[in-house]
């Protein structure tokens, strides 16, 4: 057997090196010419980790990210509504991680080179496909537009949120979703904060606060530390920023009024965000989930199957849950009945984690005391109880996943 993955991201490499623990060849085309550290900070999650700690990765992930020990949700002023404990705090048996996109790449590119010899394509676009009854032939466009044509028993689209396959599989798909939410961020180099292990959401889905730190810093009191302002800038009915507008650098005059209405008393937000050299703003989009992925020998995964908003952790978590799952299948099963079993797992949980997010997932926490106490709070007892609470936070856990099991 061998599969074809287009995408060489985080679900694609995760699919790849699990599929060579099984005994499967494959080969990754990669869009990009160069595999570059691209991103800011994204969290793993303990249900993900363990995955790729099944894979051998822990000790190149704990080099680069910070164990996360706790989260905290707190209103614009700072008062704290909401404090958890994650990762093996919480009870876990493996971390969650707080981590830059780009050294998680990293850390699995590097992976991939080494067990998967001559089974990474960097510039190759995939730009079509047929199949049949024994296999599938895939096109891929190369940097000099020469195709060329690979054969194989499956074909996998693991190439993201813009994703060729999903298009060439749902022409008709309704396409980005924008609720008009922009979020900028940005990460530097800056002194500790809460322990140097925490992350902290601030404020609600009109304007919200994200810090955490992923990585360690230039010196042992400092930490790579990330940061994201959201606003709402619409009422959802706009189109979606063109896509090279996606990615663009972040001017201080757009952001900074946002970050003004915030008053953390352990942190000087504003000038965190006025230190970082560069920083980037991108539209907080997601897509409609699909009515299905797979048609024969061709299927989709990761943020080409699943986009959804960043709130709860979940985007990178759910790639690498899918590739595991569809590894395990491919071991056990020929090709089509493997991709059918594998869109009946995973469609259905990763469907309700797209429309728990547009509600704000575990994040609506500080949107229902957002709405009953706008001007803070002297108890937040008084304003919600903490089953209430535990509900919000405790109920999306279970449902991605990631709860803690005794």
């Amino acid at each position: 057997m061998r599969i074809l993955i287009a995408g060489g991201g985080v679900g694609g490499l995760t699919l790849a090196l699990s599929l060579r623990e099984c005994g499967i060849a494959c080969t990754v085309f990669e869009a990009a010419a160069e595999v570059r550290p691209l991103g800011v900070g994204i969290n793993t999650l303990p249900h993900a980790i363990r995955e790729l700690t099944a894979l051998g990765l822990l000790p190149a992930l704990d080099a680069v990210a910070i164990r996360t020990r706790e989260l905290r949700y707190l209103n614009r002023f700072g008062q704290e509504i909401w404090v958890e404990p994650r990762g093996t705090w919480a009870g876990h048996d493996v971390p969650q991680f707080s981590i830059h996109r780009g050294r998680l790449h990293e850390v699995l590119w590097q992976a991939a080179e080494a067990r998967l010899a001559g089974a990474l394509r960097p510039g190759h676009r995939l730009a079509g496909y047929t199949q049949d009854a024994d296999g599938v032939t895939a096109r891929f466009a190369r940097a000099d537009d020469s195709l060329v044509e690979e054969r194989g028993d499956a074909l996998i689209g693991a190439d993201g949120i813009h994703s060729v396959l999903r298009g060439l599989l749902h022409p008709a798909d309704g396409g980005i979703r924008w609720q008009g939410i922009q979020m900028w961020r940005g990460a530097l180099d800056w002194p500790d904060f809460e322990g140097g292990d925490g992350m902290v959401i601030a404020g609600d889905m009109a304007e919200k606060l994200v810090l955490y730190p992923i990585g360690p810093g230039s010196t042992p009191g400092t930490r790579l530390t990330n940061w994201v302002v959201c606003a709402r800038l619409g009422d959802g009915t706009q189109p979606p920023p063109r896509r090279e507008d996606w990615s663009r650098a972040g001017r201080l005059a757009d952001v900074l009024p946002h970050v003004r209405r915030f008053r953390i008393p352990f942190l000087d937000v504003e000038a965190m965000v006025r230190a970082t050299p560069q920083f980037f703003e991108y539209p907080m989009c997601d897509r409609d989930p699909l009515p299905w992925w797979t048609q024969g020998r061709v299927t989709l995964l990761g943020d080409a199957a699943h986009p959804m908003y960043p709130v709860g952790s979940n985007g990178a978590s759910q790639a690498v849950l899918d590739a595991r799952c569809l590894a395990s299948l491919l071991a056990r099963l020929p090709a089509p009945g493997a991709l059918a079993a594998y869109e009946a797992e995973r469609r259905p949980k990763t469907t309700e984690i797209v429309h728990s997010n547009r509600r704000g997932g575990p994040e609506r926490v500080v949107d229902v005391v957002s709405e009953r106490a706008p001007e803070g709070f002297t108890r937040i007892e008084a304003v919600i109880a903490r089953e209430e609470l535990a509900a919000i936070a405790g109920g999306y856990a279970q449902m991605a996943g990631f709860a803690v099991t005794r």
